[in-house]
């Protein structure tokens, strides 16, 4: 066969691509040139297909790639950093946890059920691809207002996904969050996290390995769903970009079941050098960067590979994306026991290809060859970009804002405030979401959904859990992307110490606008630098990751949201503390006393004023809260613990008074006030960053004040809960804790 394809040449187009062969595959005329440079002549269709996939922006990363320099991504823990289809991490007891995050964005938009159900599906299998078992499910998720028709739709298909395709694989869905703010109007947010926990020898890598390993190509018969998808995700959102329902693969969990299973169990042999699911740009992404990782070449041929419809072209074949495939590399005498594996999980294999050694891609219709390109050229041949960065007069003038200019919200207004901004979707209570998935399938969450700052999950045949969270203030990016970014981080790895975990990874899915545009690129380098810069600071690698940009549609550029999943450890499960608060303890504030309304859920809501500069984050600060939280939860002093975020004091309050169902009595120190220069709504509702609210017994706090005193941090007696269901904040309000609860738990109902 090989000696065959050697005599066999492409057939060579006599004519450049036009515009509308380029506009289909997502290539400029000088990237176009670019490619017929590199091949010293005209791409055939095929190729350039495979040019225009792997060169997009979700597959190339050309324009976030050179930003990538910045993140910390090595640590005495990692096992993998980027660059694999998952990250990997040490935790002890010889066990690995893989993590990613990814976004499905442009398809969410187009058909939410399939769109956020298939996100999942991909997410889990770079996850078992590194031979690791998916554990849990997160996901963060951004919409336009739900009053609104179109709006309402995409929030119900994206849960509805999600809900439906976890549950069917038997995963939990243990966390993530729900933002709503008009710039993602018709342009959601779909960003799915998975981690998954494998013994360090399992840890498997996407590599062809030697010359002559044979690719398999396992699971569900290739459609014509999904081709482009890569390009699809690659652009802008426009009206023309709505009308591409194929691009939308078709999920089908039950078959992605089997699959996972029977690679898990086929991974417990010698028999497979290397593994790779079909995402973005199928087949053409999964064998060419495992070539490409392993410095080989590889050949393919087409006609080997089943399919579902008839009359598909070589290029429709290699650009699929339907779900729920694998590329498996065995050695050529493992190739009939891999096969028989995978016949006792009903799943067929085809023998698609060989591994080679002459660094070429290579693809075959049967006797016709279509590709024959230098792997590198699809790999390494992306081109990389780094456009004008501009921050915008609009952005700087509105930062410049006051919030002091606003006047100082009356004693009369509270409760009708505080009310307000708990039904806020951002706040509200999550539970006719999460109810909608299975977030204690497997019997591992011990922490889900709604009763931590963060989900926790036991190790099994350990002692030791693993904690996770996501999260991202858009509105801080948006009003100031650098310390967003670091805002993102800080408060990931503040909810992780509020469970009692020690922060190890982070992955991210980095989603922005169109790049080409000044103010956008300049919003995108300024956050990866504050993302990268907490990072360092706070010792926690980035370690997987993704990028969507373009996300820039109808409704205009969504907000910066550079997106932060973490992992933590915790060594000791029976230590983990949650946020509901219970009877009978004193509540302790920790960390800065000075906060703002400015760039605060509180101005935007209440006020209608989206302005002001973020509240400053000084990292060391940060850091030293985190510790001593952490100190206090494994010396076993905190009851309850809960970070303060948007809404400030009074929100953190409420909702840890919800959690817990008891009353609280709250007589707020004079130097609060005093550091807010005595204003009631930056004293309630401003925010600040490095705060925690603690629950301890009485007898506890002079270690506490002991603990925050050698770290020089700022520890304040705000007051007492009580079983009397009564939220009390003396001389400001005094309201039975039901109404409050109420407007909590029915705003998404």
């Amino acid at each position: 066969m090989m000696a065959e394809t050697d005599r066999m040449q492409v057939s060579v187009p006599d004519t450049p691509a036009t515009d509308a062969d380029l506009r289909e595959v997502a290539l400029s005329r000088a990237e176009y040139a670019q490619a017929v440079e590199m091949l010293g002549r005209y791409p055939t269709r095929v190729e350039l297909g495979m040019i225009g996939a792997l060169w997009s922006e979700h597959c190339g990363y050309k324009h976030s790639r050179p930003l990538f320099t910045m993140f910390p991504t090595t640590g005495p823990r990692v096992l993998q950093g980027p660059g694999e289809n998952a990250g990997v991490v040490d935790i002890g007891d010889g066990l690995a946890l893989a993590l990613k995050m990814e976004s499905h964005n442009h398809p969410s938009a187009v058909e939410p059920y399939q769109g956020a159900a298939t996100g999942v599906g991909g997410i889990v299998r770079d996850i078992f691809t590194m031979g690791a078992r998916p554990i849990a499910i997160l996901d963060a998720l951004r919409f336009g207002p739900l009053d609104e028709p179109r709006n309402r739709y995409l929030f119900g298909g994206v849960v509805a996904g999600i809900g439906g395709y976890g549950n069917s694989l038997g995963i939990p869905t243990v966390g993530g969050e729900i933002n709503v703010h008009p710039s993602y109007r018709g342009n959601p947010l779909v960003n799915a996290m998975c981690v998954g926990i494998a013994p360090h020898e399992r840890v498997t890598r996407a590599s062809a390995g030697e010359p002559g390993n044979v690719l398999l190509l396992v699971g569900a018969a290739t459609g014509r769903d999904g081709i482009q998808g890569a390009t699809f995700a690659s652009g802008d959102l426009d009206e023309a970009a709505m009308e591409r329902r194929p691009a939308v693969q078709v999920g089908n969990p039950f078959l992605e079941k089997l699959l996972m299973e029977a690679c898990l169990e086929l991974l417990e042999t010698d028999d497979v050098v290397g593994m790779q699911d079909l995402g973005a740009a199928g087949i053409t992404s999964s064998a060419v960067e495992c070539a490409g990782r392993a410095g080989t070449g590889i050949e393919i041929d087409v006609r080997a590979i089943t399919r579902r419809e008839r009359g598909m072209t070589a290029y429709e074949v290699m650009l699929s994306e339907s779900q729920e495939r694998m590329l498996v590399i065995v050695k050529p005498e493992a190739v009939r026991r891999v096969r028989d594996r995978f016949a006792r999980w009903e799943l067929h294999a085809d023998a698609v290809g060989v591994v080679t050694d002459d660094g070429r891609v290579r693809i075959r219709d049967g006797s016709t060859l279509v590709v024959d390109v230098p792997t590198d050229l699809l790999t390494e041949g992306c081109p990389t970009y780094t456009p004008s960065a501009i921050e915008s007069a609009e952005t700087i003038e509105r930062r410049a804002f006051d919030p002091r200019q606003v006047p100082d919200i009356a004693p009369v207004d509270v409760v009708a405030a505080l009310t307000r901004l708990l039904s806020h979707p951002d706040i509200a209570s999550k539970r006719p979401v999460w109810e909608t998935y299975d977030h204690t399938i497997g019997t591992n969450t011990v922490l889900g959904p709604g009763v931590g700052d963060a989900a926790v999950l036991r190790v099994r045949g350990t002692r030791r859990g693993v904690a996770l969270t996501t999260d991202c203030n858009a509105r801080y990016c948006g009003l100031d992307p650098y310390l967003g970014g670091m805002h993102a981080v800080a408060e990931a790895a503040r909810n992780l110490a509020c469970v009692g975990a020690e922060p190890v990874a982070v992955t991210d899915c980095l989603n922005f606008g169109t790049p080409e545009r000044p103010e956008i690129y300049f919003q995108v380098r300024e956050a990866v630098r504050g993302l990268a810069d907490a990072c360092r600071a706070l010792a926690v690698p980035v370690v997987s990751g993704n990028v969507s940009l373009y996300n820039d549609g109808i409704a205009g550029a969504i907000l910066p949201t550079p997106i932060v999943g973490m992992a933590g450890v915790l060594d000791d499960i029976d230590q983990r503390v949650g946020m509901a608060l219970p009877p009978d303890a004193t509540l302790l504030l920790l960390g800065p006393t000075m906060a703002t309304t400015g760039a605060s859920l509180y101005l935007a809501t209440i006020c209608g004023t989206e302005a002001g500069a973020p509240p400053v984050l000084d990292l060391m600060v940060e850091a030293a809260v985190q510790a001593c939280v952490r100190r206090a939860i494994r010396a076993g002093y905190v009851r309850a613990a809960h970070d303060l975020a948007d809404g400030g004091l009074a929100v953190a309050l409420a909702e840890a008074c919800i959690a817990g169902g008891v009353g609280c009595e709250v007589d707020l120190p004079g130097a609060l006030s005093t550091a807010v220069d005595g204003r009631l709504d930056a004293l309630l509702f401003g925010e600040a960053a490095s705060r925690v609210l603690l629950a301890v017994a009485p007898e506890a706090i002079g270690r506490i004040e002991e603990y925050a005193a050698a770290l020089d941090l700022s520890l304040s007696i705000v007051g007492r809960t009580t079983e009397i269901r009564q939220f009390a904040l003396r001389g400001i309000m005094n309201v039975p804790l039901h109404n409050l609860s109420t407007a909590w738990e029915n705003a998404l109902a």
